[in-house]
């Protein structure tokens, strides 16, 4: 297993429900954490690289009703 992070703006502050859907975001195989940063409008995905892409984290983040608006790149 390859663990990556990446980290993702967001406009819109999640709201119950929002985070409610992250819990079913957590349960994907190969989703190990997630952390928000509510002060820099961040999520913060680590993930299992050898079973998923940045695009399909962006992914369901957005299916969660998180307002991902861009990618940040970690230095």
């Amino acid at each position: 297993m390859t663990y990556l992070e990446a980290v993702y703006r967001y406009q819109t502050q999640p709201g119950e429900a929002e985070l409610r859907a992250i819990d079913s975001v957590r349960e994907v195989y190969g989703i190990q954490r997630i952390q928000f940063n509510e002060k820099e409008r961040t999520v913060r995905v680590r993930f299992d690289a050898s079973r998923l892409k940045g695009d399909a984290v962006a992914r369901l983040l957005r299916q969660a009703g998180i307002d991902v608006q861009e990618q940040l790149v970690l230095a």
